[in-house]
Parts: C-alpha cells; structure tokens; sequence
C-alpha cells in the first residue's frame, strides 16, 4: 500500500500565479499540486494536497494527519513566523515535516526569517520556487523509505 504525504499550504498561496510572481513565480497553486501529484506517482507515494487561509483548519489537518499520513509537507505562508498553536500540532502529530518556502526567506525581511515550524520540522526547504515541493517529496520519500 502506498504511503501518504499530506501537503498542506497556508494563507494567501490560493493567489499564487498572480501574487508577486517576482518573489513567488508564476506557477499556479494547481500547477504545484500537479507537479506533486505526478511526482508522488513516480515516487509510489499517495498525495493528499490541500490549501487554507484558516489557521484552525491547518492546526486540525495536523492533528488529524497522525491517523492517515505517513508524512507532512508543510508551506504555513505567513503563519510560519506566527504560528505556535502550528509548532504544537506539528510536535503532538509524531509525523515528520518537511518545511517549504517558494522565496528564500533568509533573503527577506528579517521577521520572515524567524521561523515557529522549523523548531519541529526535521527539514526545511527554501529558495527553489515551485521545484521545492519536488525535492520535499524526494525527501519524505527518504525519510519514509528509511522507516
């Protein structure tokens, strides 16, 4: 049976394509989700891809995930720098997390380069636009792999 990557995407990433596409490029958020579902196709993983503007729903799809998911990929937007009730879902799940970020946010404003998700993620990934979803997927097909 195939093992399932959750990939869940924060606030404001909806508007990807049409948001600041010099910072954040111009693929879509379906752009993203086909190339992670294609990608999961050649790596034998399930994809569940998701988006919320809501932090609860993100905080209960973390929660939820230690059920069903094997893995998480995790793009929180704005509420990377913000979110502890996101750290502590992350910590309670037991899944591993993989953190990504379009832009390189160690290149950005310094209050994005604090970040509440990497404090439990086991990775994080930054700076390769939408490509960092592919090499997110690459590594949670490592760490699951490895188990």
């Amino acid at each position: 049976m195939a093992k399932t990557v959750l990939i869940l995407n924060g606030p404001n990433l909806n508007m990807l394509g049409s948001r600041e596409p010099e910072i954040y490029g111009h693929e879509t958020l379906a752009d993203i989700e086909k190339l992670c579902t294609d990608f999961g196709d050649e790596l034998g993983l399930k994809v569940d891809f998701r988006q919320s503007n809501n932090e609860g729903e993100l905080v209960e799809w973390i929660q939820n995930a230690g059920g069903g998911a094997d893995a998480a990929i995790l793009n929180a937007g704005a509420y990377t720098h913000t979110s502890i009730a996101l750290l502590d879902a992350i910590q309670a799940s037991g899944l591993p997390v993989i953190e990504v970020h379009l832009s390189n946010i160690f290149q950005r404003e310094p209050f994005r380069q604090e970040s509440y998700i990497s404090k439990a993620a086991v990775g994080v990934i930054c700076g390769f636009g939408a490509y960092g979803y592919r090499l997110a997927l690459d590594a949670a097909a490592g760490i699951l792999g490895d188990k």
